[in-house]
């Protein structure tokens, strides 16, 4: 007596809204939309078939394991960001924090530069990533841009930038820190 043969398929769809366009070719997904365009490689699924039918994609795994289950709803959850990303965009929140030395953070060309933390004389330089637009507004850094990914590694790189190292954090406050993230209405 032989093993019956079990053929799973893992599936989710994401809802295309009618100014959105959407080009598939072979696991390279491109999302054009009002605010701009987003590409994404997602060769790295090895058992993943992405297909587009009307307004719905479809992202499938066929004799799947449980990480191709999980692998096929990340997969769907990028597509659906890149999807919000280019009709309404993301926007991070940062909070300038000091107790006793001001700092002084501007943004110079595709840099956030940090200058005077914890009365230092040296110059921190956070980097911005291509596609994101970063201002300062008082206490407040305000990062914005269409791709998810971008927008978020560039505030971590501005909250890394000014990171407390060798001393107790509790005391220590100072620095710059996420507080709110939102999609852009």
């Amino acid at each position: 007596m032989g093993r019956t043969a079990r053929f799973v398929v893992f599936s989710n769809e994401v809802e295309v809204p009618d100014n959105v366009d959407i080009e598939i070719q072979g696991k390279v997904v491109k999302v054009k939309g009002p605010k701009g365009e987003i590409t994404k490689d997602f060769s790295h699924a090895r058992n993943i078939v992405i297909s587009k039918d009307g307004n719905k994609v479809y992202v499938k795994a066929y004799m799947g394991r449980s990480k191709d289950k999980a692998l096929v709803n990340t997969v769907a959850s990028h597509i659906n960001n890149m999807i919000v990303g280019v009709t309404k965009g993301y926007r991070y929140y940062l909070k300038i924090v000091f107790t006793h030395f001001p700092m002084n953070v501007s943004v110079e060309g595709d840099k956030v530069v940090i200058k005077r933390f914890l009365g230092g004389q040296d110059t921190r330089v956070a980097r911005i990533l291509p596609g994101v637009k970063v201002t300062v507004k008082d206490r407040d850094v305000i990062v914005e841009g269409i791709d998810i990914e971008k927008v978020g590694q560039t505030a971590a790189n501005i909250e890394q930038a000014v990171r407390v190292k060798d001393k107790d954090r509790r005391v220590f406050i100072d620095g710059i820190y996420i507080y709110k993230k939102e999609v852009i209405q």
